[in-house]
This record gives C-alpha cells, structure tokens and sequence, in this order.
C-alpha cells in the first residue's frame, strides 16, 4: 500500500474503530431515552409503546405538556422547533411538578431527565 492508498483509506473512514464505538456508545443511551420516555407516558395515562413511533411520540408529548396539536407544525419549523421544544419540556415538567430547571434537562439532557421523571415518583399532575 501506498501512501495515496492510506490516504483514500483515511478519507473513507478508516478501519472503522469509531463507528463501531459511536454505535455502542449510541444504542445504551437511545434505550435509556426510551425507557424513560415509555414509563413517563405510562404515567400520565398514556400508551408507552408510543414512545417508540415518531410523529405519534411528539402528539402525546404536546398532550403531556397539554399543547395544542396543532404545534406538531411547529416542529417543521428550522429554529422554532427548537424553541417549541424546550417549551414543551417546561410544561412537562411542570406537570409532573417539576421546576424548570428540570424541563430545562428534560429538553437538553434526555437520557438523564426522562428515565428520572419516568422511574422517579413524580406524578402527572393534570391541570385540566
């Protein structure tokens, strides 16, 4: 081999060592969120598995948060997803009676905040 051919070999990714610790690092922490996030809608009466099914996760999120659905257009919005996201968190965490500096975590730091607020003994406080 060459030095172009360490090269070409560099530039395509190596011998993949990093992915392969990307994806051992990834998969943990992505079933961590999940769990936290299954047991947190199960609590506030709310299909767990729903956790798992994308668009149908941010539709009980906004119910959980007591949003209108309407907002789920709001998450196709560069910049004000972002902003919506960290709302809904709050207004989680609220209703779990929490302050926001815990919907603050549960917006930035999921795979810490959720499996807390969903295996912790917080309660789903619903103001309506």
């Amino acid at each position: 081999m060459n030095e172009f051919d360490h090269t070409l070999l560099l530039a395509q990714g190596g011998n993949g060592v990093g992915e392969v610790f990307a994806w051992l690092i990834s998969i943990p922490i992505t079933v961590i969120i999940i769990a936290g996030v299954w047991k947190t809608f199960k609590k506030a009466g709310k299909p767990g598995w729903g956790a798992i099914i994308p668009i149908y996760n941010a539709i009980l999120l906004l119910q959980i948060a007591e949003r209108p659905i309407w907002w789920i257009l709001l998450y196709l919005i560069p910049i004000v997803n972002f902003i919506i996201g960290i709302i809904v968190a709050i207004d989680i965490a609220k209703n779990f009676g929490k302050g926001t500096g815990f919907g603050l975590g549960l917006a930035f730091f999921e795979f810490i905040f959720y499996p807390i607020l969903g295996f912790g003994n917080a309660q789903y406080q619903s103001s309506s």
